[in-house]
């Protein structure tokens, strides 16, 4: 089966994470870039990753790498590969493009020039041409173009991955469901410790946490890639990969995953999108006041807080009781756990009063943001026992 180049995108500072995934995978790295990972593979490969890596973007298939210092050579080389190799005619394409180069302006028309080169193939030798537009269901191509160096790849995700599928209901300011994973690697939780998460929101880290904990692979909520609209691909083979991870699931667990919320609207969201991802019954929901969800016993797990970040005007002032409240809750009500607080805001983060012990950088979109560890301890430091 023929190798390639495969290059797995993620989100700003998410690619140390990634690149845990994938080698725990079986799989070896051989470049990483802050938005990025690389290796060689075939592209069943390209199935394995997208049904399993939670922290990643899109699996990209390196179709050909060619020199273009126009947009008519573009055209050209694109032209020359034998693309019904790859898709039929009475296809649907759509073409996405990153361009830094002198010769391009606007990168709408590097995805013009390039899916014109296409079509006209198609035209040329079976006087038909495939549909094209924006939609991300069917057959998806990526062109990167640099200076003089230009790459194509086969799309395999389609719709981003970072998207894992369940979440029916997002409600306000969601966290994508990949940056949520990507904390939770970072994070001291062990999968087989208490998860707690208030200010649950519409659930997200509750229920990737649960994913987590019972090996449930991601892509298995899915039914769409775009690796399935291109000839390379094998139903067969996906069938076998997706038997093989159903097959690793664990029924239950022995420890605890709580969420609550003070708004029942989001309780509900949150449970709705449970149940989609199939963990509705691993995960303990609970409406009220942060203050007030159960802690289980013994006292050893983590508990993961996202509160607002109060980016507009006004409403930084609002909050900072909140985040002192969040401190307290911490120092009074946890001790035993490793608290986490996911934050844009660092001026309401000093709110907290408690000493970091680590601060993870992550961007949740375009806002900075950090992941803030606590050690909570039970008594006093030499007490606690850390091999937990």
């Amino acid at each position: 089966m023929t190798t390639s180049k495969i290059v797995i995108t993620c989100s700003p500072r998410v690619a140390p994470h990634l690149k845990k995934e994938v080698e725990q995978l079986g799989y070896k790295i051989s470049k990483t870039d802050h938005q990025s990972v690389e290796l060689s593979g075939t592209f069943e490969d390209t199935l394995k990753l997208n049904l399993h890596l939670r922290t990643a973007n899109r699996v990209l298939f390196h179709i050909k790498s060619f020199r273009a210092d126009h947009p008519d050579q573009l055209y050209k080389r694109l032209r020359n590969i034998p693309w019904e190799e790859y898709f039929d005619a009475n296809g649907y394409i759509s073409i996405k493009s990153f361009v830094s180069n002198r010769f391009i302006q606007d990168v709408r028309f590097a995805s013009l020039r390039a899916k014109d080169a296409i079509v006209d193939r198609f035209v040329d030798k079976f006087g038909k041409r495939p549909d094209s537009g924006k939609d991300l269901s069917k057959t998806v191509l990526f062109l990167h173009w640099t200076d003089e160096h230009a790459n194509i790849y086969i799309d395999t995700s389609g719709e981003t991955i970072a998207k894992h599928g369940y979440r029916k209901i997002p409600m306000k300011a969601p966290m994508m469901e990949s940056l949520a994973s990507a904390t939770i690697l970072s994070s001291q939780w062990d999968y087989k410790s208490h998860f707690l998460n208030p200010m649950c929101g519409s659930g997200t880290l509750a229920i990737e946490a649960a994913l987590m904990a019972t090996h449930r692979a991601p892509g298995l909520s899915r039914d769409n890639f775009g690796f399935m609209h291109v000839k390379l691909y094998k139903p067969t083979v996906w069938e076998r990969l997706k038997k093989e991870a159903q097959s690793q699931i664990k029924d239950g667990i022995d420890f605890q995953i709580v969420a609550s919320d003070l708004n029942p609207e989001a309780v509900t969201a949150a449970q709705r999108n449970a149940r989609e991802a199939g963990v509705e019954h691993l995960i303990e929901f609970h409406t009220g006041d942060f203050r007030k969800i159960p802690v289980p016993e013994p006292k050893n797990g983590v508990i993961f807080i996202n509160p607002e970040y109060g980016q507009r005007l006004g409403e930084e002032q609002k909050l900072a009781g909140i985040y002192q409240e969040v401190g307290d809750f911490f120092k009074n009500n946890t001790q035993g756990y490793t608290g986490y607080i996911f934050t844009g805001n660092m001026n309401l983060a000093k709110k907290i009063g408690l000493r970091t012990k680590r601060r993870i950088e992550f961007y949740n979109g375009k806002i900075d943001c950090r992941l803030l560890e606590y050690e909570l301890y039970a008594g006093s430091k030499k007490n606690v026992n850390l091999n937990r």
